[in-house]
């Protein structure tokens, strides 16, 4: 975690906690039938990330990020439990919240030769990797995410 994401929450300097006021995101660490996890490259900057995005008004988490995942990848994945969150400050001081859900790709889908992704305009490209791999890849957090849904998955 970066000095500035472990610094959200912190005092501020009148001695009074400094409430985060963050936009939320969701998403999902989707594991295939093989163990790999999908991540997807930002269209905007490059970076590599997990599918997900935010809630609309009034949905439901789980559907929520669901149809996230629908909308980037195109895959019809079973939303497990949350398996990590955090709270950060972004580059330009933006408070940021994210949730984290182990999300299981269908068994019948065969990601390894079929390959059935098909990416929104908001990514362009997407791999199949270890987790290891793919946590090597990712920000501090969403790495972190990928570990510990690694450790429920294979626990």
């Amino acid at each position: 975690m970066t000095e500035t994401e472990a610094g959200a929450g912190a005092e501020s300097e009148t001695g009074e906690d400094d409430h985060l006021e963050a936009t939320i995101s969701q998403r999902g660490v989707l594991f295939s039938a093989a163990g790999r996890i999908l991540i997807v490259r930002r269209s905007t900057d490059g970076g590599w990330e997990l599918p997900g995005g935010r809630l609309g008004p009034y949905e439901d988490a789980p559907v929520g990020v669901h149809r996230e995942i629908v909308e980037e990848t195109g895959l019809d994945v079973h939303v497990g439990r949350p398996v990590h969150t955090a709270s950060w400050r972004n580059d330009v001081d933006r408070g940021r919240f994210a949730v984290y859900y182990r999300c299981r790709v269908p068994e019948s889908l065969d990601v390894a030769s079929d390959d059935p992704v098909s990416l929104s305009d908001e990514h362009t490209d997407h791999l199949w990797l270890p987790p290891e791999a793919a946590a090597d890849r990712l920000s501090d957090v969403q790495g972190e995410a990928v570990e510990i849904a690694t450790e429920v998955h294979d626990g």
